[in-house]
């Protein structure tokens, strides 16, 4: 879930050190994208026979403008300059530009690039057995927190035992679930070794002196196009495939290429692999003096802290109170639910003007819309949105296995996606072989904004600003439009649950429902008007508001309802939306990993869902999950006394993860929740 790239120029290369470095730097820039939590360069000296390692917990343009990283890699140049008289092989260098996950960024071993038993990794993705696996090879030693640990363990192990090197990757790599795209420097084979098991990796090259690598297509265009590079003689961009890799010895082209599974029962060549002990790792800590915040915590972990009994006491559940309200003969909502109306009968208005959606047209109308699309190549052909959710990964198994398109999953990471959304995320993607691109915003400064937010809504709560505290993910959208014009692919399909339509969070600012709207998220401009005007007051009566998150705010809402979107589809138009069928399939073919904190799979991987819903149900008496459940019923997909059961369970307070969601954002759980519980209910 990172940004990896890397230069190669080889010492017969007609490059000057002024290309080499400016081709760095622009990947680098380009790569940061993908996340910015923490970064790391490693410069290779093979003249002095020395890997550089230099990281940190700060944002890669940060670490290049570090006086130690200026050093170095002015030495690096230098020596490539003078490589004719100095024996060099050439310029190598590769970075990373982290999206935390596993291991804290606070502890430099964490970061990457990652160096274990004399490999030097970077790895773009999740290994989510990482655990297991160390269970599995007890022989082999822990010392760090990071998954990539495991892989370049396992790495060494078969080297060792004198299998060939892309025979050790492949053994390793086929014990791996989850996304790996990695490139690896190993000192004493003189080898750099790329691999990916779901191709989030591209090459541009000349296949004689000079090699480029990104993780994703558009860093390598930029590079050519300002380098310009002849992309149509010369050089050529190539995405490797799913399960294969390139590797570079001793700096010699051409590339050795391989595939996966055709070396991986590749006897070894000798009984053990005498390692050359003359090469020196050094390893470099880089930071910029400011106090860092812990961005990666286990909401498993937060369940088994001390204090956890104390703090979950703190929720109320208020069942009897709630379990008291009145609500529809035929859904579930109750009399608190903004605009409701009960005929004679004590049937609701939502239940006698909802429109069936959960009815797909003809699969045929979807595959005659696709067919200009389609690529006749196998190259990808559509962008998908991907936020890790049950029915996005749904949507990307029937895009990929069903409809035959050749996808790219895309995620926008705005840091209130858990770790156990991004496992998911790397399980489907690792699992189908499809290139995930990430988008990561800058998370402190994502979370920072939530935070004024939060405590600005805490001094004067108004349960229709609550959507105040998600505005930031709506860049989503945005990103979504970007992609598609920096990948040249067109298309875009939508995993939209046709469910999960809440217009109640509208419903508490005075907007009252469109029982006519096309799709779930439409809002009318009348409706958009109106609730601009809430706004508008509320912000009014509580100037906390206007806090540095305003443009963010201001920005997402123009990415979400106002900028056009072009050349799109939602999938569960054309296929029936099943829930009962949905989780089989997560479950079976991909190992699908629930929340320790709910038995429902619907935003388990959204932090901030837990929150929310507990603000609506402790003072509202309902949460998203009556909303849900009653559309089902309404579709007879659900009978009423089954929905209320479900709800009961899906609306018991979330503590490990309303906790996670408090720390990650910085506000006080104590105050927080205190406040919540002293606003005026709507029911007795």
């Amino acid at each position: 879930m990172c940004g990896i790239f890397g230069v190669y120029a080889a010492r017969s290369a007609s490059h000057d050190r002024r290309f080499v470095e400016r081709a760095l730097r622009i990947l680098a820039k380009e790569s940061q994208s993908r996340g910015k939590d923490s970064s790391g360069l490693v410069l290779v000296d093979d003249s002095a026979h020395t890997y550089r390692v230099l990281k940190g917990a700060v944002p890669l343009n940060t670490l290049l403008r570090a006086g130690t990283v200026s050093t170095a890699l002015e030495t690096s140049l230098a020596k490539y300059e003078a490589r004719a008289s100095n024996g060099s092989t050439g310029f190598t260098a590769m970075g990373h530009s982290r999206l935390v996950t596993n291991g804290s960024q606070l502890n430099d071993e964490n970061n990457q690039p990652v160096v274990k038993s004399g490999i030097i990794g970077v790895h773009n993705g999740i290994i989510v057995n990482d655990a297991g696996l160390w269970e599995k090879h007890s022989q082999l030693c822990r010392d760090y927190q990071i998954d990539t640990e495991v892989f370049l363990a396992m790495m060494r192990s078969h080297l060792d035992a004198g299998y060939a090197i892309p025979t050790a990757l492949s053994r390793s790599e086929s014990e791996i679930e989850g996304t790996i795209s990695t490139a690896m420097m190993i000192p004493d084979k003189g080898a750099l070794v790329l691999y990916t098991n779901n191709g989030s990796l591209y090459t541009l090259t000349n296949d004689k002196d000079t090699l480029f690598f990104a993780s994703e297509f558009y860093p390598l265009r930029v590079l050519a196009e300002r380098m310009k590079l002849d992309l149509d003689g010369e050089y050529t961009i190539r995405q490797l495939e799913s399960g294969s890799g390139i590797l570079l010895e001793k700096g010699k082209f051409p590339l050795g290429r391989f595939q996966a599974d055709t070396v991986r029962i590749a006897a070894p060549v000798s009984t053990i692999a005498l390692r050359n002990g003359q090469h020196r790792i050094v390893v470099d800590s880089i930071n910029d003096g400011k106090p860092q915040l812990e961005l990666v915590k286990e909401v498993s972990a937060i369940a088994r802290a001390p204090e956890a009994k104390r703090l979950e006491s703190m929720l109320e559940s208020n069942r009897d109170r709630v379990a008291r309200l009145r609500r529809c003969s035929r859904c579930l909502l109750p009399e608190t639910f903004p605009f409701i109306v009960y005929d004679d009968f004590g049937v609701c208005n939502y239940c006698r003007d909802y429109k069936i959606r959960n009815q797909p047209k003809p699969i045929e109308g979807l595959l005659k819309l696709l067919e200009p699309y389609r690529s006749k190549d196998g190259t990808p052909d559509c962008i998908v949105p991907f936020s890790g959710g049950r029915d996005s990964t749904y949507a990307l198994h029937i895009i990929k296995k069903e409809l035959g398109l050749n996808p790219i999953a895309f995620t926008y990471d705005w840091g209130m996606v858990t770790d156990l959304g991004r496992r998911n995320i790397a399980r489907a993607c690792g699992k189908l072989g499809v290139e995930n691109i990430i988008v990561a915003a800058d998370i402190r400064w994502k979370r920072e904004n939530i935070r004024k937010n939060i405590n600005a809504w805490l001094k004067k709560p108004h349960l229709g600003m609550i959507p105040l505290f998600m505005a930031g993910d709506k860049y989503f959208y945005h990103y979504v439009e970007q992609v598609k014009k920096q990948t040249g692919i067109k298309l875009n399909i939508w995993g939209i649950n046709p469910m999960e339509n809440t217009d109640f969070k509208v419903g508490f600012m005075g907007v009252g429902p469109d029982h006519e709207k096309k799709h779930i998220y439409s809002l009318s401009i009348g409706r958009q008007l109106k609730l601009l005007k809430g706004v508008v007051q509320a912000i009014a009566s509580n100037p906390g508001y206007l806090n540095s998150s305003v443009f963010d705010t201001a920005g997402s809402f123009i990415s979400r309802s106002i900028r056009p979107h072009h050349d799109y589809f939602h999938l569960y138009d054309y296929f029936r939306w099943d829930e009962r069928e949905i989780d089989e399939l997560l479950f079976k073919e991909y190992k699908w990993e629930k929340a320790v904190d709910t038995t429902t799979t619907w935003r388990i991987g959204d932090g901030t869902a837990a929150f929310y819903n507990y603000i609506y149900l402790t003072v509202a008496g309902f949460s998203e999950h009556d909303t849900f459940r009653s559309n089902q019923i309404r579709e007879g997909m659900l009978s009423r006394e089954a929905g209320l059961k479900i709800v009961n369970e899906e609306n018991q307070p979330r503590y490990p993860t309303i906790k996670w969601y408090t720390d990650a954002v910085g506000i006080d759980y104590e105050h927080a929740i205190r406040t919540i519980n002293s606003i005026p209910k709507l029911y007795g």
